[in-house]
Parts: structure tokens; sequence; C-alpha cells
């Protein structure tokens, strides 16, 4: 699906096809995700993704998200950084590069902006 201008879309309703996450990152759990890209905008894509319960590592690009459904532990594997709680109206900033271990607790809808 591809947004048109000016016509809304509802992001808790719009389907997404999912399938298993890979076996290598998931460490609990059976988790399926998803996703849609729905616009680029200046080489900037914006979609949605969701991922049902469980755990599961990532290597992230450059994305700023909001949280729109579900809640979710995000553990960065850089010590340095804390462990972030998300939730509906949580939104986070991660860079290409980073690390993370994903407990989703409550199935998480969230939209994206990725470079």
């Amino acid at each position: 699906m591809n947004l048109e201008p000016g016509l809304p879309v509802d992001l808790l309703a719009l389907p997404l096809e999912t399938e298993p996450a890979p076996a290598d990152m998931v460490e609990q759990g059976a988790p399926v995700a998803g996703a849609a890209a729905l616009a680029e905008i200046a080489e900037v894509e914006v979609g949605v993704w969701e991922m049902t319960a469980g755990v599961a590592t990532d290597i992230e690009a450059d994305e700023v998200f909001v949280v729109l459904t579900g809640r979710a532990t995000i553990e960065y594997l850089d010590p340095a950084l804390p462990t972030a709680e998300v939730g509906p109206g949580s939104m986070v900033w991660l860079t290409e590069g980073m690390s993370t271990r994903w407990t989703v607790t409550e199935t998480l809808r969230k939209v994206y902006v990725a470079g």
C-alpha cells in the first residue's frame, strides 16, 4: 500500500503480511513480524511494523518510531544505554548499527521513519 497525498490511512487497521522472525534472531517464543512501507519522501521511508510476543535481537537502521499499540522492552546491547520500556505514544530514536534485544509482551505496532 502507498499513501496518497491528502488521504488518511488507519494505521491500527492496516493489514500486514507477517512471517516468523528469523530463527537466528529469536531468543524466546515464536514471534512473527511484518511491515508495510507506505511512502518514501526524500529517500526517507515511512511505514508500519509489527511483532507479536517473544524475544528477538536486531541490528538497527537509522529510525525514529512511535508505538501505536502494544508493549515491549528494548535492551540496548551497548551497556552505556539504559533499557527502554515502550508502549502506546512512546517515541524512540535508533541509530544505524545499534544492537538491540526486543522483549515484546503485547503485540507491538509502530509507525516508523527510516533513512
